[in-house]
């Protein structure tokens, strides 16, 4: 690390760490936060403020937990088998599916069939390039990641949403 990247960073973690800090306070918690080397440490906590700080975390994950949440039901009530899905990182990863799974997301998104009249399942690519045309007409813009996984043909990975534009997903599913 050069000795102006090895600032940056500390100044960004310092700036990072007095961040953390002052949400902490504002929260009632008094735990300390101090930064170096790009990293933020957190000083011990009471077993009270540490139960307290993961219902903060829980809370401000509410929206997007839920919003996962109604995408699986309404999935599976359309036979869309999604096994991925799940939160990471504040986000909704769906994750690896079938691609008749992706096919017939893309079908409920207001995709046409390639060939009409065949009701077999098209091939991977075909079901990507599906997916990627009826998710943003669907959800007003939004986007979504997919590809073809090289060595399982038959599987389309799904990339991930935010919260709102997974609850914009749900609302197309919902019509």
């Amino acid at each position: 690390m050069t000795a102006v990247t090895a600032m940056t960073a500390t100044a960004s973690s310092a700036g990072a760490a007095a961040e953390l800090r002052t949400a902490l306070r504002e929260a009632g918690l008094h735990v300390g936060a101090t930064g170096a080397d790009d990293h933020v440490q957190l000083s011990s906590l009471k077993a009270a403020d540490a139960r307290q700080l993961a219902r903060l975390i829980r809370t401000g994950t509410k929206r997007t937990l839920k919003a996962a949440r109604a995408l699986r039901e309404i999935c599976e009530a359309y036979g869309v088998g999604l096994p991925e899905l799940r939160v990471r990182q504040g986000r909704i990863t769906l994750g690896a599916c079938r691609v008749d799974d992706a096919f017939r997301l893309a079908r409920l998104l207001g995709a046409s069939s390639p060939v009409p009249d065949v009701p077999d399942v098209p091939d991977a690519d075909a079901v990507r390039d599906l997916l990627a045309q009826a998710f943003p007409a669907a959800t007003g813009g939004g986007t979504l990641d997919v590809s073809v996984r090289e060595e399982a043909p038959d599987v389309v990975e799904l990339g991930a949403l935010d919260a709102r534009t997974a609850r914009r997903l749900i609302g197309a599913l919902r019509f």
